[in-house]
């Protein structure tokens, strides 16, 4: 499998915010999470309650769409990527690394650190205007 272009893994770095959307019963739902990023793995790593509605949603249904965006309004910089994959709590193989990616980027998490959960992407577009208006990037898992 190829890895994500530079380009892809360079805008996950420069961020923190991921939106992550997730449905039950044709209800479409969103919610904001801090996240850390293991370049290596290629997947994502991200701390909630289980009580919360995305959280009983990714339980029900593994697979999210999220994305993460710069906000500006300058036409020229725009930058947004696009993400599918699915959602799993960090199992006993992960768990000890995903909490060192997560805490590395976060370290006050450790006051009160939730669930953690681990998104493996399966589909990335970046949309980056200062390559060019309209320019997209796009990765795709290879199975």
């Amino acid at each position: 499998m190829l890895a994500p272009d530079t380009k892809i893994i360079d805008f996950i770095k420069e961020h923190h915010v991921l939106t992550i959307a997730t449905s039950s019963e044709n209800k479409p739902y969103i919610s904001h999470c801090f996240y850390a990023f293991s370049e290596e793995e290629n997947y994502f790593v991200f701390s909630s309650d289980k009580k919360t509605r995305h959280s009983a949603e990714i339980l029900a249904n593994q697979k999210i769409a999220a994305g993460i965006v710069l906000e500006t309004k300058m036409i020229g910089k725009i930058q947004g990527l696009q993400i599918t994959g699915k959602v799993s709590e960090a199992d006993d193989f992960k768990i000890s690394k995903a909490k060192n990616i997560y805490l590395k980027a976060f370290p006050y998490a450790l006051l009160h650190l939730e669930t953690l959960w681990i998104i493996e992407p399966d589909f990335y577009k970046l949309t980056d205007n200062r390559l060019g208006f309209g320019k997209k990037i796009i990765w795709q898992k290879t199975f």
